[in-house]
């Protein structure tokens, strides 16, 4: 311990470094991670498909977009691609706020804004796959795959995060009560 912690420019510096690798370990900073590497996976990942087997046509919903195959896809389908930026934007608050335990204020409400863009994505998810039924094929449905199944995953992730950061909050200011 003693040779890494030459490496630190300063003393505050070695604090504030162990510090911060203490917090990140706690039980929420883990479920933020999970979290965000979970919306990061929506990117990769297809969340609907639909194929039919007369005409030989596929449709696939992903984060960025739909994937025809065997057809041309129509213009309009709108911009399904802001089903992308939810998901970017939901893993960087997620890693934000990891990074803001010293203020358990902050991070409860960055936990709220991120409840928001989790219900935005999930939203966006089912109004496209339900946009995407009307395009091909009515009388067939459309199956949801894993990167649908990831969205709701972080919601579980971010309520978890949320109450063990109000249970740290409520510590503390037990703590201070009985110091008084």
């Amino acid at each position: 311990m003693r040779r890494f912690r030459t490496k630190f420019a300063s003393a505050a510096s070695w604090a504030e470094f162990s510090t911060t690798t203490k917090m990140i370990q706690r039980i929420q900073s883990v479920f933020l991670l999970l979290l965000a590497l979970a919306m990061l996976s929506v990117l990769a990942l297809p969340l609907w498909h639909k194929a039919d087997a007369l005409t030989h046509q596929q449709l696939t919903l992903t984060a960025t977009g739909f994937r025809a195959e065997g057809w041309e896809l129509p213009a309009g389908t709108g911009p399904v691609w802001l089903i992308a930026v939810l998901a970017v934007a939901s893993a960087v608050v997620a890693v934000f706020e990891i990074f803001q335990f010293k203020n358990r204020a902050r991070q409860l409400m960055l936990g709220s804004l991120n409840l928001l863009l989790i219900v935005a994505t999930i939203g966006a998810v089912f109004y496209f796959s339900t946009k995407g039924e009307q395009l091909l094929n009515v009388k067939l449905t459309g199956e949801y795959l894993s990167g649908t199944y990831l969205v709701p995953l972080t919601l579980l992730l971010n309520l978890l995060a949320s109450r063990f950061i109000r249970n740290d909050e409520r510590l503390v200011r037990n703590s201070y009560d009985r110091l008084r």
